[in-house]
């Protein structure tokens, strides 16, 4: 069984289009998302209009909750602006959708468990970074594999007792490589692989500065970082 397994999506459409197609071509089993298909971009409703259509299964984010409750305790002026802003341009079917998402899953896929987690085991909005990960992470989880998402960088570390990846971001890396990252994961295998692509940055970046979202998001997106 192969999964494509996105996160952080940040309503970048661009980048989220050019991932897409890249998985399309691949072929799949299944899509999951580990949340944070909003916040930060400009294109929050085609978003999540395309990761409901594609996704198998899919996870809220900490942007996610803060865009559909208007919460944006704990996040940097940035992040606050682009939820305010995220929240007064969803659309009720947007919101419906969003709603809908748990904050964490677990899945049986060829006989292999897998938990998804936006942040960590035990809370959705820490940061799990590679060299945070140990066996101890497994056993919180308690599954064979663990997706990971929020820290928008990319990483795979496999154990005797099971597999924690984070896929990185589909739109908003922050590991210096502007390319939009995702994962493939085989199973029961376990194998593992981070995929990069391209995607027009400039008109993500325009598309930031025309909905009049903060400019540091849209300059941003070229440095990954």
């Amino acid at each position: 069984m192969r999964i494509a397994i996105i996160a952080d999506v940040h309503s970048n459409l661009q980048a989220l289009e050019a991932v897409l197609e890249r998985i399309r071509s691949a072929g799949v089993d299944l899509v999951v998302c580990a949340g944070d298909i909003v916040g930060y971009g400009a294109n929050p409703n085609e978003c999540c209009a395309m990761v409901c259509e594609v996704s198998g299964y899919s996870i809220a984010g900490n942007h996610d909750v803060g865009s559909i409750t208007d919460d944006s305790s704990g996040m940097n002026p940035y992040a606050a602006a682009a939820i305010f802003w995220t929240s007064r341009n969803l659309t009720g079917e947007s919101k419906k959708y969003l709603s809908s998402l748990k904050r964490s899953g677990r899945l049986n896929l060829g006989g292999v468990s897998v938990a998804l987690h936006h942040g960590s085991p035990k809370d959705a909005n820490e940061y799990v970074y590679e060299d945070d990960v140990g066996t101890e992470l497994l056993a919180d989880s308690n599954a064979a594999v663990t997706i990971l998402g929020h820290t928008h960088i990319p990483y795979i570390k496999q154990f005797p007792s099971g597999l924690v990846l984070n896929p990185g971001s589909v739109g908003q890396p922050r590991d210096g490589d502007p390319r939009a990252s995702f994962a493939f994961l085989s199973l029961p295998s376990r194998d593992c692989e981070i995929v990069r692509v391209e995607y027009p940055v400039a008109r993500a970046s325009e598309a930031i500065m025309a909905a009049g979202l903060p400019s540091m998001l849209a300059q941003r997106l070229s440095v990954g970082r």
